[in-house]
Protein backbone atom coordinates (compact mmCIF):
# COMPACT_ATOMS: atom_id res chain seq x y z
CA UNK A 1 0.00 0.00 0.00
CA UNK A 2 1.40 3.38 -1.01
CA UNK A 3 1.97 6.09 1.65
CA UNK A 4 -0.79 8.18 0.04
CA UNK A 5 -3.31 5.35 0.24
CA UNK A 6 -2.29 4.58 3.84
CA UNK A 7 -2.80 8.24 4.76
CA UNK A 8 -6.22 8.30 3.10
CA UNK A 9 -7.26 5.12 4.92
CA UNK A 10 -6.13 6.58 8.28
CA UNK A 11 -8.08 9.79 7.68
CA UNK A 12 -11.15 7.74 6.72
CA UNK A 13 -10.94 5.73 9.96
CA UNK A 14 -10.56 8.90 12.03
CA UNK A 15 -13.58 10.42 10.26
CA UNK A 16 -15.67 7.28 10.90
CA UNK A 17 -14.71 7.31 14.59
CA UNK A 18 -15.64 11.01 14.87
CA UNK A 19 -19.00 10.40 13.20
CA UNK A 20 -19.70 7.48 15.56
CA UNK A 21 -18.85 9.64 18.58
CA UNK A 22 -21.12 12.44 17.38
CA UNK A 23 -23.97 9.99 16.78
CA UNK A 24 -23.49 8.46 20.24
CA UNK A 25 -23.68 11.92 21.81
CA UNK A 26 -26.86 12.73 19.89
CA UNK A 27 -28.45 9.43 20.94
CA UNK A 28 -27.35 9.85 24.58
CA UNK A 29 -28.98 13.29 24.70
CA UNK A 30 -32.31 11.94 23.43
CA UNK A 31 -32.26 8.51 25.07
CA UNK A 32 -31.58 8.88 28.79
CA UNK A 33 -30.63 5.80 30.80
CA UNK A 34 -28.37 4.69 33.61
CA UNK A 35 -27.36 1.52 35.43
CA UNK A 36 -28.22 1.39 39.14
CA UNK A 37 -27.27 -1.72 41.10
CA UNK A 38 -28.56 -0.54 44.51
CA UNK A 39 -31.33 -2.65 46.04
CA UNK A 40 -34.04 0.06 45.99
CA UNK A 41 -32.77 1.94 42.95
CA UNK A 42 -31.55 4.80 45.12
CA UNK A 43 -29.89 6.61 42.23
CA UNK A 44 -32.63 6.16 39.64
CA UNK A 45 -35.92 8.01 39.43
CA UNK A 46 -38.90 5.89 40.41
CA UNK A 47 -41.73 5.37 37.94
CA UNK A 48 -43.91 7.69 40.04
CA UNK A 49 -41.43 10.57 39.62
CA UNK A 50 -41.10 9.92 35.89
CA UNK A 51 -44.88 9.92 35.50
CA UNK A 52 -45.19 13.08 37.59
CA UNK A 53 -42.76 15.21 35.55
CA UNK A 54 -43.86 13.57 32.31
CA UNK A 55 -47.43 14.76 32.88
CA UNK A 56 -46.58 18.40 33.54
CA UNK A 57 -48.85 20.70 31.54
CA UNK A 58 -46.76 23.84 32.03
CA UNK A 59 -43.18 24.87 32.70
CA UNK A 60 -41.62 24.24 36.12
CA UNK A 61 -38.47 26.30 36.72
CA UNK A 62 -35.98 25.33 39.42
CA UNK A 63 -33.42 27.82 40.68
CA UNK A 64 -30.63 26.17 42.65
CA UNK A 65 -28.92 28.73 44.87
CA UNK A 66 -25.72 26.90 45.70
CA UNK A 67 -22.44 28.47 46.79
CA UNK A 68 -19.52 27.33 44.65
CA UNK A 69 -16.20 25.93 45.89
CA UNK A 70 -17.67 24.44 49.06
CA UNK A 71 -15.59 21.81 50.87
CA UNK A 72 -16.56 18.17 51.26
CA UNK A 73 -19.16 16.86 51.87
CA UNK A 74 -21.15 19.89 50.65
CA UNK A 75 -19.56 19.83 47.19
CA UNK A 76 -20.89 16.28 46.80
CA UNK A 77 -24.37 17.57 47.64
CA UNK A 78 -24.13 20.01 44.74
CA UNK A 79 -23.20 17.19 42.38
CA UNK A 80 -26.06 15.02 43.67
CA UNK A 81 -28.56 17.85 43.12
CA UNK A 82 -27.24 18.45 39.62
CA UNK A 83 -27.55 14.76 38.71
CA UNK A 84 -31.06 14.53 40.17
CA UNK A 85 -32.31 17.64 38.36
CA UNK A 86 -30.82 16.36 35.11
CA UNK A 87 -32.84 13.18 35.49
CA UNK A 88 -36.05 15.10 36.18
CA UNK A 89 -35.38 17.28 33.18
CA UNK A 90 -34.75 14.27 30.93
CA UNK A 91 -38.22 12.82 31.69
CA UNK A 92 -40.13 16.11 31.73
CA UNK A 93 -40.66 16.41 27.95
CA UNK A 94 -39.20 19.90 28.09
CA UNK A 95 -41.47 21.13 30.91
CA UNK A 96 -38.78 21.35 33.59
CA UNK A 97 -35.78 23.63 33.40
CA UNK A 98 -33.22 24.52 36.04
CA UNK A 99 -30.29 26.81 36.61
CA UNK A 100 -27.55 26.97 39.23
CA UNK A 101 -26.92 30.39 40.73
CA UNK A 102 -23.88 31.24 42.84
CA UNK A 103 -25.20 33.82 45.34
CA UNK A 104 -21.83 35.48 45.87
CA UNK A 105 -21.52 39.13 46.75
CA UNK A 106 -24.02 41.37 48.45
CA UNK A 107 -26.44 41.45 45.50
CA UNK A 108 -26.38 37.67 45.05
CA UNK A 109 -27.01 37.02 48.75
CA UNK A 110 -29.83 39.55 48.81
CA UNK A 111 -31.47 37.86 45.81
CA UNK A 112 -31.24 34.41 47.42
CA UNK A 113 -32.71 35.63 50.70
CA UNK A 114 -35.55 37.44 48.91
CA UNK A 115 -36.40 34.14 47.22
CA UNK A 116 -36.59 32.45 50.65
CA UNK A 117 -33.20 30.68 50.71
CA UNK A 118 -31.40 31.37 53.97
CA UNK A 119 -27.64 31.06 54.53
CA UNK A 120 -26.16 28.31 56.69
CA UNK A 121 -22.83 28.17 58.49
CA UNK A 122 -20.32 25.56 57.27
CA UNK A 123 -16.83 24.81 58.53
CA UNK A 124 -13.96 24.94 56.06
CA UNK A 125 -10.25 24.27 56.48
CA UNK A 126 -8.19 27.09 55.02
CA UNK A 127 -4.46 27.50 55.58
CA UNK A 128 -4.54 24.80 58.27
CA UNK A 129 -7.27 26.64 60.17
CA UNK A 130 -10.95 26.00 60.78
CA UNK A 131 -13.04 28.85 59.43
CA UNK A 132 -16.79 29.41 59.35
CA UNK A 133 -18.24 30.31 55.96
CA UNK A 134 -21.70 31.45 54.94
CA UNK A 135 -23.15 29.14 52.33
CA UNK A 136 -26.36 28.78 50.35
CA UNK A 137 -27.77 25.35 49.49
CA UNK A 138 -31.43 25.87 48.60
CA UNK A 139 -33.88 25.25 45.76
CA UNK A 140 -36.71 27.49 44.54
CA UNK A 141 -39.49 25.96 42.40
CA UNK A 142 -41.66 28.20 40.20
CA UNK A 143 -44.87 27.09 38.48
CA UNK A 144 -47.42 29.49 37.03
CA UNK A 145 -47.87 32.07 39.81
CA UNK A 146 -46.90 29.72 42.65
CA UNK A 147 -43.60 29.18 44.41
CA UNK A 148 -42.23 26.46 46.70
CA UNK A 149 -38.92 26.57 48.53
CA UNK A 150 -36.48 24.00 49.90
CA UNK A 151 -34.39 26.43 52.00
CA UNK A 152 -31.55 24.00 52.72
CA UNK A 153 -30.69 20.71 51.01
CA UNK A 154 -28.26 18.78 53.18
CA UNK A 155 -29.78 15.28 53.24
CA UNK A 156 -29.49 13.94 49.69
CA UNK A 157 -30.87 10.51 50.63
CA UNK A 158 -34.40 11.99 50.46
CA UNK A 159 -33.70 14.28 47.52
CA UNK A 160 -35.99 12.58 45.01
CA UNK A 161 -38.90 12.60 47.44
CA UNK A 162 -38.28 16.26 48.34
CA UNK A 163 -38.25 17.32 44.69
CA UNK A 164 -41.20 15.14 43.62
CA UNK A 165 -43.38 16.13 46.56
CA UNK A 166 -42.57 19.81 45.95
CA UNK A 167 -43.54 19.55 42.28
CA UNK A 168 -46.71 17.70 43.28
CA UNK A 169 -47.65 20.46 45.74
CA UNK A 170 -47.09 23.10 43.08
CA UNK A 171 -49.17 21.37 40.42
CA UNK A 172 -52.03 20.05 42.61
CA UNK A 173 -55.14 22.19 42.26
CA UNK A 174 -57.08 20.95 45.33
CA UNK A 175 -55.46 19.67 48.53
CA UNK A 176 -57.12 16.73 50.29
CA UNK A 177 -57.98 16.77 53.99
CA UNK A 178 -56.84 14.32 56.67
CA UNK A 179 -59.08 14.26 59.75
CA UNK A 180 -58.16 13.15 63.29
CA UNK A 181 -61.04 12.08 65.51
CA UNK A 182 -61.20 13.94 68.87
CA UNK A 183 -63.26 13.70 72.02
CA UNK A 184 -62.26 10.24 73.30
CA UNK A 185 -58.92 10.92 74.98
CA UNK A 186 -56.93 10.96 71.73
CA UNK A 187 -53.50 12.66 71.85
CA UNK A 188 -53.35 16.30 70.86
CA UNK A 189 -52.00 17.10 67.41
CA UNK A 190 -49.21 19.01 69.16
CA UNK A 191 -47.77 15.61 70.09
CA UNK A 192 -47.32 14.81 66.39
CA UNK A 193 -45.47 17.84 65.07
CA UNK A 194 -43.13 15.81 62.85
CA UNK A 195 -46.01 13.84 61.34
CA UNK A 196 -47.90 17.09 60.76
CA UNK A 197 -44.89 18.69 59.10
CA UNK A 198 -44.50 15.75 56.74
CA UNK A 199 -48.18 15.29 55.92
CA UNK A 200 -48.80 19.04 55.83
CA UNK A 201 -46.70 19.29 52.69
CA UNK A 202 -49.34 17.37 50.75
CA UNK A 203 -52.55 17.52 52.78
CA UNK A 204 -54.59 19.79 55.02
CA UNK A 205 -54.66 18.45 58.60
CA UNK A 206 -57.75 18.99 60.74
CA UNK A 207 -59.63 17.55 63.71
CA UNK A 208 -63.06 15.94 63.48
CA UNK A 209 -65.71 15.99 66.20
CA UNK A 210 -68.56 13.48 65.84
CA UNK A 211 -70.16 14.09 69.23
CA UNK A 212 -73.85 14.93 69.53
CA UNK A 213 -74.69 13.44 66.17
CA UNK A 214 -72.31 15.54 64.06
CA UNK A 215 -71.38 13.78 60.84
CA UNK A 216 -67.84 13.39 59.52
CA UNK A 217 -67.40 16.17 56.92
CA UNK A 218 -67.71 14.83 53.39
CA UNK A 219 -64.43 16.47 52.29
CA UNK A 220 -62.34 14.34 54.67
CA UNK A 221 -60.27 12.00 52.49
CA UNK A 222 -58.97 9.85 55.36
CA UNK A 223 -60.15 9.59 58.97
CA UNK A 224 -57.61 8.71 61.68
CA UNK A 225 -58.77 7.19 64.98
CA UNK A 226 -55.59 7.29 67.02
CA UNK A 227 -54.97 6.05 70.58
CA UNK A 228 -58.36 6.82 72.17
CA UNK A 229 -58.59 5.90 75.87
CA UNK A 230 -62.30 6.59 76.48
CA UNK A 231 -65.39 4.67 75.47
CA UNK A 232 -66.99 5.58 72.14
CA UNK A 233 -70.74 6.28 72.43
CA UNK A 234 -72.93 4.44 69.93
CA UNK A 235 -73.82 7.74 68.27
CA UNK A 236 -70.15 8.48 67.56
CA UNK A 237 -69.63 4.98 66.18
CA UNK A 238 -72.66 5.44 63.95
CA UNK A 239 -71.19 8.59 62.36
CA UNK A 240 -67.87 6.81 61.71
CA UNK A 241 -69.73 3.85 60.25
CA UNK A 242 -71.77 6.06 57.91
CA UNK A 243 -68.60 7.84 56.82
CA UNK A 244 -67.25 4.44 55.73
CA UNK A 245 -70.57 3.58 54.08
CA UNK A 246 -70.17 6.74 52.00
CA UNK A 247 -66.79 5.50 50.76
CA UNK A 248 -64.56 7.01 53.46
CA UNK A 249 -61.24 5.44 54.40
CA UNK A 250 -60.34 4.93 58.07
CA UNK A 251 -57.17 4.02 59.96
CA UNK A 252 -57.75 2.56 63.43
CA UNK A 253 -54.53 2.97 65.48
CA UNK A 254 -55.55 1.47 68.80
CA UNK A 255 -54.05 0.69 72.20
CA UNK A 256 -56.07 -2.29 73.37
CA UNK A 257 -53.95 -2.37 76.53
CA UNK A 258 -53.15 0.97 78.15
CA UNK A 259 -49.60 0.47 79.48
CA UNK A 260 -47.45 2.74 81.61
CA UNK A 261 -43.73 2.03 81.61
CA UNK A 262 -42.97 4.27 84.61
CA UNK A 263 -45.62 2.61 86.78
CA UNK A 264 -44.79 -0.80 85.24
CA UNK A 265 -48.32 -2.02 84.73
CA UNK A 266 -51.13 -1.90 82.20
CA UNK A 267 -54.88 -2.42 81.99
CA UNK A 268 -57.28 -3.41 79.25
CA UNK A 269 -58.61 -0.38 77.42
CA UNK A 270 -62.34 -0.68 76.70
CA UNK A 271 -63.07 1.79 73.94
CA UNK A 272 -66.19 0.02 72.63
CA UNK A 273 -65.03 -0.36 69.03
CA UNK A 274 -64.63 -4.13 68.98
CA UNK A 275 -68.07 -4.96 67.53
CA UNK A 276 -67.70 -2.38 64.77
CA UNK A 277 -64.25 -3.71 63.83
CA UNK A 278 -65.58 -7.27 63.65
CA UNK A 279 -68.34 -6.08 61.34
CA UNK A 280 -65.54 -4.90 59.03
CA UNK A 281 -63.64 -8.20 59.28
CA UNK A 282 -61.03 -7.02 61.80
CA UNK A 283 -60.18 -7.92 65.37
CA UNK A 284 -57.78 -6.68 68.03
CA UNK A 285 -56.93 -8.88 71.04
CA UNK A 286 -56.50 -7.80 74.68
CA UNK A 287 -52.84 -8.83 74.89
CA UNK A 288 -49.34 -7.45 74.65
CA UNK A 289 -46.94 -8.91 72.09
CA UNK A 290 -43.39 -9.53 73.25
CA UNK A 291 -40.58 -10.13 70.80
CA UNK A 292 -36.96 -11.24 71.18
CA UNK A 293 -36.19 -8.76 68.38
CA UNK A 294 -36.92 -5.59 70.29
CA UNK A 295 -35.85 -2.02 71.01
CA UNK A 296 -33.85 -0.89 74.03
CA UNK A 297 -34.96 1.33 76.89
CA UNK A 298 -32.85 3.49 79.21
CA UNK A 299 -32.93 2.62 82.90
CA UNK A 300 -30.99 3.75 85.98
CA UNK A 301 -29.08 1.02 87.81
CA UNK A 302 -27.11 1.11 91.04
CA UNK A 303 -23.58 -0.24 90.67
CA UNK A 304 -20.86 0.17 93.31
CA UNK A 305 -22.84 2.97 94.94
CA UNK A 306 -23.27 4.93 91.70
CA UNK A 307 -26.35 5.47 89.54
CA UNK A 308 -25.55 4.39 86.00
CA UNK A 309 -27.84 4.80 83.01
CA UNK A 310 -27.80 1.75 80.77
CA UNK A 311 -29.61 0.44 77.70
CA UNK A 312 -31.43 -2.86 78.09
CA UNK A 313 -33.57 -4.75 75.56
CA UNK A 314 -37.29 -4.65 76.34
CA UNK A 315 -39.35 -7.32 74.53
CA UNK A 316 -42.62 -5.37 74.90
CA UNK A 317 -41.22 -2.88 72.39
CA UNK A 318 -41.11 -5.08 69.25
CA UNK A 319 -38.65 -4.04 66.55
CA UNK A 320 -40.68 -5.16 63.54
CA UNK A 321 -38.90 -6.09 60.31
CA UNK A 322 -41.29 -8.76 59.00
CA UNK A 323 -43.37 -6.84 56.43
CA UNK A 324 -45.79 -7.92 53.72
CA UNK A 325 -43.67 -7.69 50.55
CA UNK A 326 -46.80 -7.60 48.38
CA UNK A 327 -48.27 -4.44 49.88
CA UNK A 328 -47.02 -1.06 48.68
CA UNK A 329 -47.58 0.49 52.09
CA UNK A 330 -44.91 -1.53 53.90
CA UNK A 331 -42.91 -3.56 51.37
CA UNK A 332 -39.86 -1.25 51.33
CA UNK A 333 -39.68 -0.52 55.06
CA UNK A 334 -36.69 -1.74 57.05
CA UNK A 335 -37.94 -1.64 60.65
CA UNK A 336 -40.67 -0.15 62.84
CA UNK A 337 -40.68 0.14 66.63
CA UNK A 338 -44.05 -0.53 68.29
CA UNK A 339 -44.86 0.31 71.91
CA UNK A 340 -46.92 -2.16 73.92
CA UNK A 341 -48.61 -3.48 70.80
CA UNK A 342 -51.56 -5.86 70.72
CA UNK A 343 -52.10 -8.60 68.17
CA UNK A 344 -54.65 -8.11 65.39
CA UNK A 345 -56.32 -10.40 62.89
CA UNK A 346 -58.81 -10.59 60.07
CA UNK A 347 -62.03 -12.57 60.67
CA UNK A 348 -64.70 -14.08 58.40
CA UNK A 349 -63.61 -12.11 55.34
CA UNK A 350 -64.92 -14.71 52.88
CA UNK A 351 -68.42 -14.59 54.35
CA UNK A 352 -68.35 -10.79 54.14
CA UNK A 353 -67.04 -10.75 50.52
CA UNK A 354 -64.03 -8.72 51.65
CA UNK A 355 -60.31 -8.99 50.94
CA UNK A 356 -57.67 -8.54 53.61
CA UNK A 357 -54.03 -9.07 54.38
CA UNK A 358 -51.64 -8.80 57.30
CA UNK A 359 -49.24 -5.88 56.87
CA UNK A 360 -46.59 -6.70 59.46
CA UNK A 361 -45.77 -9.44 61.94
CA UNK A 362 -43.48 -10.06 64.86
CA UNK A 363 -40.32 -12.16 64.50
CA UNK A 364 -40.02 -15.94 64.76
CA UNK A 365 -39.28 -15.65 68.48
CA UNK A 366 -42.38 -14.03 69.97
CA UNK A 367 -45.01 -14.45 72.65
CA UNK A 368 -48.03 -12.76 74.26
CA UNK A 369 -48.72 -11.39 77.71
CA UNK A 370 -52.38 -11.71 78.71
CA UNK A 371 -54.71 -11.12 81.66
CA UNK A 372 -52.19 -9.57 84.08
CA UNK A 373 -50.12 -6.72 82.62
CA UNK A 374 -47.28 -6.19 85.06
CA UNK A 375 -43.78 -5.89 83.66
CA UNK A 376 -40.24 -5.37 84.86
CA UNK A 377 -37.60 -3.90 82.51
CA UNK A 378 -34.91 -5.94 84.30
CA UNK A 379 -36.72 -9.24 84.00
CA UNK A 380 -34.66 -12.06 82.49
CA UNK A 381 -36.73 -13.66 79.73
CA UNK A 382 -36.31 -17.29 78.74
CA UNK A 383 -37.02 -19.33 75.61
CA UNK A 384 -40.40 -20.26 77.07
CA UNK A 385 -41.48 -16.62 76.71
CA UNK A 386 -40.97 -16.68 72.93
CA UNK A 387 -42.72 -19.80 71.70
CA UNK A 388 -44.89 -18.16 69.00
CA UNK A 389 -43.94 -17.02 65.52
CA UNK A 390 -44.99 -14.11 63.31
CA UNK A 391 -47.85 -12.68 65.36
CA UNK A 392 -49.94 -10.22 63.23
CA UNK A 393 -49.59 -6.59 64.32
CA UNK A 394 -51.36 -4.65 61.55
CA UNK A 395 -53.92 -5.50 58.87
CA UNK A 396 -55.91 -3.97 56.05
CA UNK A 397 -59.33 -4.94 54.67
CA UNK A 398 -60.67 -3.83 51.29
CA UNK A 399 -64.02 -4.14 49.52
CA UNK A 400 -67.66 -3.25 49.99
CA UNK A 401 -68.38 -3.16 53.72
CA UNK A 402 -71.69 -3.93 55.35
CA UNK A 403 -72.73 -1.36 57.96
CA UNK A 404 -72.23 -2.31 61.60
CA UNK A 405 -75.68 -0.74 62.15
CA UNK A 406 -77.43 -2.46 59.23
CA UNK A 407 -79.67 -4.50 61.53
CA UNK A 408 -79.84 -2.01 64.39
CA UNK A 409 -81.92 1.08 65.09
CA UNK A 410 -80.20 4.43 64.64
CA UNK A 411 -78.65 5.32 68.02
CA UNK A 412 -79.93 8.51 69.62
CA UNK A 413 -77.96 10.89 71.84
CA UNK A 414 -80.11 11.66 74.84
CA UNK A 415 -77.98 14.61 75.98
CA UNK A 416 -78.97 18.21 75.42
CA UNK A 417 -78.35 20.02 72.13
CA UNK A 418 -79.04 16.86 70.18
CA UNK A 419 -78.41 16.89 66.45
CA UNK A 420 -80.48 14.00 65.18
CA UNK A 421 -78.99 11.89 62.37
CA UNK A 422 -80.51 12.83 59.05
CA UNK A 423 -81.57 10.40 56.33
CA UNK A 424 -81.67 6.64 56.35
CA UNK A 425 -78.85 4.33 57.39
CA UNK A 426 -76.60 3.40 54.46
CA UNK A 427 -76.04 -0.34 54.74
CA UNK A 428 -73.49 -1.11 51.98
CA UNK A 429 -70.41 0.95 51.11
CA UNK A 430 -68.71 1.38 47.76
CA UNK A 431 -65.26 -0.18 47.50
CA UNK A 432 -63.09 1.34 50.23
CA UNK A 433 -60.33 0.49 52.73
CA UNK A 434 -59.91 0.15 56.50
CA UNK A 435 -56.56 -0.27 58.31
CA UNK A 436 -56.04 -1.56 61.85
CA UNK A 437 -52.75 -1.28 63.79
CA UNK A 438 -52.38 -2.76 67.27
CA UNK A 439 -50.44 0.28 68.52
CA UNK A 440 -51.79 3.82 68.65
CA UNK A 441 -48.61 5.61 69.70
CA UNK A 442 -46.05 4.85 67.01
CA UNK A 443 -46.54 8.16 65.09
CA UNK A 444 -46.15 10.39 68.18
CA UNK A 445 -43.04 12.57 68.44
CA UNK A 446 -41.73 10.94 71.62
CA UNK A 447 -41.66 7.53 69.92
CA UNK A 448 -40.10 8.56 66.62
CA UNK A 449 -36.59 7.37 67.31
CA UNK A 450 -35.15 4.33 65.67
CA UNK A 451 -37.12 2.81 62.81
CA UNK A 452 -39.36 3.86 59.95
CA UNK A 453 -42.33 4.84 62.12
CA UNK A 454 -42.90 8.18 60.44
CA UNK A 455 -42.54 6.66 56.97
CA UNK A 456 -45.07 3.94 57.87
CA UNK A 457 -47.60 6.53 59.04
CA UNK A 458 -47.15 8.71 55.95
CA UNK A 459 -47.33 5.66 53.66
CA UNK A 460 -50.55 4.60 55.38
CA UNK A 461 -52.14 7.98 54.69
CA UNK A 462 -50.97 7.99 51.07
CA UNK A 463 -52.23 4.44 50.57
CA UNK A 464 -55.66 5.26 51.94
CA UNK A 465 -55.79 8.43 49.86
CA UNK A 466 -54.68 6.37 46.84
CA UNK A 467 -51.49 8.40 46.36
CA UNK A 468 -49.34 5.30 45.90
CA UNK A 469 -46.70 7.15 43.90
CA UNK A 470 -45.40 9.07 46.91
CA UNK A 471 -45.01 5.80 48.83
CA UNK A 472 -42.59 4.36 46.30
CA UNK A 473 -40.46 7.51 46.40
CA UNK A 474 -40.47 8.05 50.17
CA UNK A 475 -39.59 4.42 50.91
CA UNK A 476 -36.32 4.71 48.97
CA UNK A 477 -34.76 6.55 51.92
CA UNK A 478 -31.55 4.96 53.14
CA UNK A 479 -32.03 3.19 56.49
CA UNK A 480 -30.04 0.54 58.26
CA UNK A 481 -31.85 -2.81 58.48
CA UNK A 482 -32.01 -4.50 61.88
CA UNK A 483 -29.73 -7.43 62.56
CA UNK A 484 -31.34 -10.82 62.06
CA UNK A 485 -31.87 -12.93 65.16
CA UNK A 486 -29.68 -16.05 65.28
CA UNK A 487 -29.55 -18.95 67.71
CA UNK A 488 -27.00 -19.17 70.54
CA UNK A 489 -25.30 -22.05 68.74
CA UNK A 490 -24.89 -19.98 65.60
CA UNK A 491 -23.48 -17.09 67.65
CA UNK A 492 -20.85 -19.36 69.21
CA UNK A 493 -19.99 -20.88 65.84
CA UNK A 494 -19.46 -17.43 64.29
CA UNK A 495 -17.53 -16.18 67.31
CA UNK A 496 -15.08 -19.06 67.56
CA UNK A 497 -14.92 -19.42 63.79
CA UNK A 498 -13.64 -15.84 63.55
CA UNK A 499 -11.04 -16.61 66.20
CA UNK A 500 -9.81 -19.94 64.83
CA UNK A 501 -10.29 -19.97 61.05
CA UNK A 502 -8.05 -16.97 60.06
CA UNK A 503 -4.96 -18.23 61.97
CA UNK A 504 -5.48 -21.77 60.62
CA UNK A 505 -5.67 -20.43 57.06
CA UNK A 506 -2.47 -18.42 57.51
CA UNK A 507 -0.65 -21.39 59.05
CA UNK A 508 -1.89 -23.66 56.28
CA UNK A 509 -0.72 -21.19 53.62
CA UNK A 510 2.69 -20.97 55.36
CA UNK A 511 3.05 -24.77 55.47
CA UNK A 512 2.20 -25.08 51.78
CA UNK A 513 4.76 -22.44 50.84
CA UNK A 514 7.37 -24.13 53.07
CA UNK A 515 6.77 -27.52 51.45
CA UNK A 516 6.97 -26.00 47.97
CA UNK A 517 10.28 -24.32 48.73
CA UNK A 518 11.67 -27.49 50.29
CA UNK A 519 10.64 -29.54 47.26
CA UNK A 520 12.26 -26.98 44.95
CA UNK A 521 15.56 -27.11 46.89
CA UNK A 522 15.66 -30.90 46.69
CA UNK A 523 15.11 -30.73 42.94
CA UNK A 524 18.01 -28.29 42.57
CA UNK A 525 20.35 -30.52 44.61
CA UNK A 526 19.49 -33.56 42.47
Amino acid sequence: MTPKALKSQTLLRVAIILVILVLLNIVSIRVFSRLDFTRNGLFTLSDASKELVGSLDDMVTVRAYFTEDLPAPYNNNRRAILDELNEFKAYSKGNLQFEFIDPSGEKGERDAQQQGVSPVQVQVIKKDKFEVKRAYMGLVFLYEDKKEILPVVQNTSTLEYDISSTIKRLTTRVRKKIGFITGHGEPDLKEMTRAQQLLGKQYDITTVDVSKGKAVPSDIAVLIIMAPNARFPETDKYQIDQYIMNGGRVAFLLNKVEANLQQRFGRENNINLEDMLEAYGLRISPDLVRDAQCANISIMQQQFGFSIQSQVPFPLLPLVSNFNKNNMMVKDLESVVLFFASSVDTVNLSTKNLEGEILMRSSKESGRQTNVFVFDPLRQYSRADFTEQEIPLAAIVRGQFKSAFADKPVPVDTSANLIAPSGNTITISPSTRVVLVGDGDFPRDQYLGRGDNLTLFANMIDYLVDDVGLITIRSKDVTLPPLEQVSDGAKKLIKYGNLVVPPVLILGYGLIRWRMRRTRKKALVL
